[in-house]
């Protein structure tokens, strides 16, 4: 079996998202905003929020029969596991390499491209 490039998948994003805006969740309501955009069956999502607590994304507590399920760990420390993971293995460690891919690649307007001068600026000045 292969190891996939991130630790988790579109479908496990997805949901983790749903919960951080909704702060806490069941089954039945993240899958209620899914189906907003797409069909998905309830096994599915019950599945998926499983796996995430499993894996230690997500947590949950009963209420009654329901399980009403929250994050165990914020957007921010996610999205910073998920981009060094990328960074190692997609550029071998190398950050301005990543940001030279971005830069190049994305069509930065003048504005994105001044908030990002100040941003390094920012950082030096620290």
């Amino acid at each position: 079996m292969r190891k996939s490039l991130t630790p988790l998948g579109e479908s496990e994003m997805e949901i983790l998202h749903h919960v951080w805006e909704m702060g806490e969740a069941t089954v039945a309501q993240v899958q209620e905003e899914i189906l907003k955009e797409r069909k998905v069956a309830y096994t599915t999502v019950m599945t998926i929020m499983k796996n995430l607590n499993d894996k230690g994304y997500l947590k949950y507590r009963k209420d009654g029969v329901t399980y009403v399920y929250s994050a165990r760990k914020k957007p921010e420390e996610v999205q910073s596991s998920l981009v060094s993971g990328m960074i190692d293995k997609v550029f071998k460690g190398s950050t301005s390499a990543l940001v030279q891919t971005l830069v190049k690649r994305e069509n930065l307007s003048e504005e994105e491209l001044r908030e990002l001068r100040d941003m390094i600026d920012n950082m030096e000045d620290k």
